[in-house]
């Protein structure tokens, strides 16, 4: 059988680390496959989900080239999963319940008082037909809960291995809502078994979901049940427990205002937790050539934005221009790129050395004298590589000065900044007017 995976998020937020690391897994699972990758908003939520944030969803994933094969909104078949509950229904595994959410959080509180698990104590199925239509002519509306079978749930997880639930310790879930809204539990079953999904990766937050799922698999269809496969969530950096709320961690965030590569992040999360090192990768071929699950540990990862960021440089500092080329100022050539390059931490910085180079700067002269000396000694035009060794072998001859006293006054004036790029590649950059100029300390 053909291997076809699944990411479902909810259009009701933007895009995490957390919820793409799932969106990456199960497409590199599906890519090394030679499988398929569908992508389902989960939007049954009508009053949060907005077509706004769904098309942020796409494209964050194209952005980090995790592209679809398939496609399609929960909202859409709305009318199959209430077939699929008329079903359930007329087979007893579905049944109406009135409670209000007041009542069920004082059951459960009397049952934890008492030491008891805070299980629903399935007291719908004592209501006699006359029961049921006396309190549906009040107006009253019910829930609906899928009945669970006795006995245990077991499954072989991908990364967990063998996984037992006794249904004993499980509530019957709500699959319906009073207003008829379908949630997310039986919503999901329906759609993975109707589009015949093989596998399941998710974060080990799903692991009772899966209890109950297999078991609504089953009573719904005689396919086989999908594979699973739980990895332990993200933490930041102290081991907390990772907040999705926290903008910089989002997609967008990462991208736009932090102006980290995808390659960067994808690189990051394919490797976060696995026995293999974190390494700066070009393409995401290289990631679905090296995925496996059977890499990911159990121990949870920690996810540092300062390893993030030090990843990030080194896939610049890797990059061959033609893959920023249409990135960059139009007028930034391969010889700029190659100067700068092992100097940036993100494409933003590129910015920078281009107005040092380029526009305008007042220089920070903390030797005049000495600097003027410098000046005085500037080859002549045309300006390569070899221009900042001589140049500073005649300013250390003439003046008596070498190492830092040599280099750092006139890096100042040069740059304006005690740091950067080699000025062997940046010299011939700014060229002998400007250099002049701010050696005299004209702004240039």
């Amino acid at each position: 059988m053909s291997v076809f995976v699944r990411f479902a998020p909810s259009p009701t937020g933007r895009l995490h680390i957390g919820n793409i690391r799932a969106a990456l897994f199960n497409f590199l699972f599906a890519r090394k496959a030679g499988g398929r990758f569908l992508l389902r908003m989960d939007d049954t939520d009508l009053k949060r989900s907005t077509a706004e944030f769904a098309q942020g969803i796409e494209r964050d994933l194209r952005w980090l080239g995790i592209v679809w094969d398939d496609y399609f909104h929960q909202s859409n078949r709305e009318a199959r999963y209430h077939e699929v509950l008329e079903t359930l229904k007329k087979t007893g595994r579905a049944y109406p319940c009135f409670e209000t959410p007041e009542e069920l959080t004082l059951k459960r509180k009397t049952q934890l008082a008492r030491g008891l698990p805070p299980v629903y104590d399935r007291a719908a199925l004592r209501l006699s037909q006359k029961d049921i239509e006396d309190l549906l002519a009040k107006g009253l509306k019910p829930h609906w809960r899928f009945l669970l079978k006795d006995g245990e749930v077991i499954w072989d997880d991908l990364i967990q291995k063998k996984k037992t639930f006794p249904t004993a310790s499980l509530s019957d879930p709500v699959i319906v809502r009073e207003d008829g809204v379908p949630l997310y539990t039986f919503s999901s079953v329906i759609d993975d078994a109707d589009k015949a999904i093989t596998h399941i990766i998710r974060g080990e937050d799903h692991v009772t979901n899966t209890a109950v799922q297999i078991q609504l698999w089953q009573a719904i269809t005689e396919n086989p049940v999908p594979a699973f496969a739980h990895y332990p969530l993200l933490v930041n950096a102290s081991g907390e427990e990772m907040s999705k709320r926290l903008g910089t961690l989002s997609i967008a965030g990462l991208r736009d205002e932090m102006h980290i590569e995808a390659m960067a992040i994808t690189s990051m999360l394919a490797r976060l937790g696995t026995s293999d090192p974190i390494i700066p990768m070009a393409e995401m071929d290289e990631l679905i050539n090296a995925f496996d699950l059977s890499k990911i540990s159990r121990a949870t990862p920690k996810f540092d934005v300062e390893e993030l960021k030090s990843l990030n440089a080194k896939i610049l500092h890797l990059m061959p221009f033609d893959k920023v080329q249409g990135r960059l100022n139009a007028s930034i050539t391969a010889d700029f790129w190659q100067a700068v390059r092992p100097n940036i931490s993100t494409l933003e910085d590129v910015k920078l050395w281009w107005q040092v180079t380029r526009e305008p700067l007042a220089p920070r002269l903390e030797d005049m004298d000495f600097c003027k000396q410098a000046a005085l000694l500037l080859p002549p035009e045309p300006w390569d590589e070899t221009t900042w060794q001589v140049w500073t072998l005649a300013v250390k001859n003439e003046t008596g000065r070498k190492g830092k006293d040599l280099f750092m006054p006139l890096r100042l004036a040069l740059t304006g900044m005690d740091h950067g790029p080699e000025l062997k590649a940046l010299l011939p950059l700014i060229g002998r007017s400007r250099a002049l100029k701010r050696l005299e300390g004209q702004t240039a």
